[in-house]
């Protein structure tokens, strides 16, 4: 399973089953070593970690413009397990939303559960061949945009195993 953090955003942190991670050893203003980052369609996303004073961590930031924008953590792998993330909506008219990807073959074919604060709700879509398709949508609240200037967070998660798994 890799990850995904999408459209403007900060992610607060990552957990993956019982193993924590964030970004605060990574460069402030790069992007972070280890990750992959890019767009299903056109765009040009941009992630970078940054320094979130409310939160008093690095956090990742994708600042740029484009419809799908993901970034995964390289050589992960998650067989039975949950992750999950937090994230902080900044900016964006069209969405501004953060979720979780896995099954991640490349830029154009994967699964995400993503957390919608423009329109409140959480959505499971599984992308193939740079189509995406909807397999559950449910109206939930989401935190909204509060800018740089707050804690607020929310929270997608997402389990695997190997029982219930199948290839997409």
């Amino acid at each position: 399973m890799k990850l995904l953090l999408s459209m403007a955003l900060l992610c607060a942190a990552i957990v993956c089953g019982a193993e924590p991670m964030n970004f605060d050893a990574y460069t402030p203003g790069q992007s972070p070593t280890g990750w992959t980052c890019g767009a299903t369609g056109k765009g040009a996303p941009k992630w970078t970690v940054e320094s979130d004073r409310e939160l008093g961590r690095r956090v990742l930031r994708q600042s740029g413009r484009a419809p799908f924008p993901w970034c995964v953590k390289d050589d992960t792998a998650l067989a039975d397990g949950w992750v999950e993330v937090r994230f902080k909506p900044l900016a964006g008219r069209e969405d501004q939303a953060g979720g979780v990807v896995w099954r991640f073959k490349d830029g154009d074919n994967y699964y995400v559960a993503r957390a919608n604060a423009l329109e409140s709700n959480v959505s499971l879509y599984h992308t193939t061949a740079g189509s995406r398709r909807t397999i559950q949508h449910k109206d939930a609240p989401v935190a909204g945009t509060c800018g740089t200037r707050c804690a607020s967070t929310s929270r997608v998660r997402t389990s695997a195993s190997r029982s219930t798994a199948r290839p997409p």
